[in-house]
């Protein structure tokens, strides 16, 4: 790109962010989001974000957050539901003047910021973080899946671009037609935080785990979503079947209390983070995602880069990120009794566990370094914004 157009491009985008999570929970979509304010901010641009807030936030967040009214979600309180922008929000999102809508929720919230950009003629892009329409089946609601479907294919037809988290997810995307043109923005991860030098035997003994135990372990949200009983059903059988090796469970959510009721043999460390997951990860032997619902997998890369062989569902998300056979194994999640055979082998196969271990971590080392996608997602936006240049 010519560096003079460049210039201005830089200097002339200010980016509004919508969205449903931002720093009252630390998840995927929270923690990307953080990441692409503070990419952008160091690169001297203006950023603003409208997102529900709780009285006590999770984390420390990255730039200005405007906070917008929300309810809990029902049967899932820790989540809230955006109930759109306040005259006081509208304001404050005229006085910052974007030149681009960054909306990464189709809620109410979101659904009013592209009437606002529309009816202003500011261009809108979005990002697809969440399959929600995965999510039916778990509560039992799939009558609503055609109803969602139809809604957000016209939302997402109206903005300029989608931005989906995979390649998996892109095709996914494309091939029910939600959009006009998606694009890839990936995910990274912090190679040096998750590492496989932060292995400790200390921490291990901590839990009762020798030298020589192969722990298998799943990080995530205790959710329906995350195919908790496939979990279940997996580490049950390994300890049913006698496969010598130890299970571990990282997390909370609403699910704990039946997780540890049906497996008790297996440990519990909490919720972790920073240092402390780090270690866990590190101070594992194999990772096991079961989940179907995912459109990247934050916890998938991150145990990758600290030396983990990774076996998850042959789904979205980790289709993308997981080499079959080289960085790990892909399963048909259809019948959770078939991740017991990879589980079994790299237990059984230190040799190819460490060897799949290095690949995984070579792997996302090439592939999924924030200043990669970050750079990547300002060219889209350069893309857009140039796209609607005045003359």
């Amino acid at each position: 790109m010519d560096p003079k157009k460049k210039s201005w491009l830089r200097q002339n985008l200010r980016v509004a962010i919508f969205t449903g999570n931002y720093n009252y929970i630390r998840d995927g979509v929270a923690v990307s989001l953080n990441k692409l304010v503070s990419f952008l901010e160091s690169q001297g641009i203006e950023v603003l974000i409208f997102a529900p807030t709780a009285r006590k936030a999770a984390f420390e967040h990255s730039g200005t957050v405007i906070s917008v009214p929300s309810i809990p979600i029902p049967n899932r309180p820790e989540y809230r539901v955006a109930l759109g922008l306040t005259r006081k929000a509208r304001l404050r999102l005229k006085e910052f003047r974007p030149t681009l809508f960054h909306i990464a929720v189709p809620d109410i919230l979101g659904y009013q910021a592209l009437k606002f950009a529309r009816r202003s003629r500011i261009p809108a892009v979005a990002s697809y973080h969440t399959r929600y329409d995965t999510y039916f089946k778990y509560y039992r609601i799939g009558f609503l899946e055609r109803i969602w479907r139809r809604y957000i294919s016209k939302f997402y037809h109206s903005c300029e671009h989608l931005y989906a988290p995979s390649e998996s997810m892109r095709d996914i995307l494309t091939g029910e037609k939600i959009a006009t043109e998606i694009r890839v923005w990936s995910r990274g991860v912090d190679t040096d935080q998750f590492d496989p030098a932060h292995r400790s035997q200390i921490w291990r003994d901590r839990y009762g785990l020798g030298p020589n135990e192969v722990l298998v372990t799943f990080v995530g949200r205790f959710v329906r979503e995350k195919n908790m009983a496939a979990l279940t059903s997996v580490f049950s059988a390994l300890h049913k079947e006698g496969i010598a090796c130890r299970t571990m469970i990282v997390g909370s959510g609403p699910e704990e209390k039946g997780l540890r009721r049906k497996l008790p043999q297996a440990i519990f460390p909490g919720f972790l983070v920073g240092d402390d997951l780090a270690r866990a990860y590190a101070s594992s032997d194999i990772f096991f995602f079961p989940s179907i619902t995912e459109t990247f997998g934050n916890v998938t890369t991150e145990a990758m880069a600290s030396g983990l062989p990774a076996v998850c569902a042959d789904a979205s998300g980790s289709r993308s990120l997981v080499i079959h056979q080289k960085t790990g194994f892909l399963v048909n999640p259809e019948t959770p009794s078939e991740f017991i055979h990879p589980i079994r082998q790299l237990v059984e196969d230190e040799k190819l566990r460490k060897e799949m271990g290095s690949a995984a971590r070579n792997h996302v080392m090439d592939k999924f370094s924030w200043d990669t996608v970050m750079n990547e997602i300002l060219h889209h936006y350069f893309d857009v914004l140039s796209a609607n240049k005045p003359n």
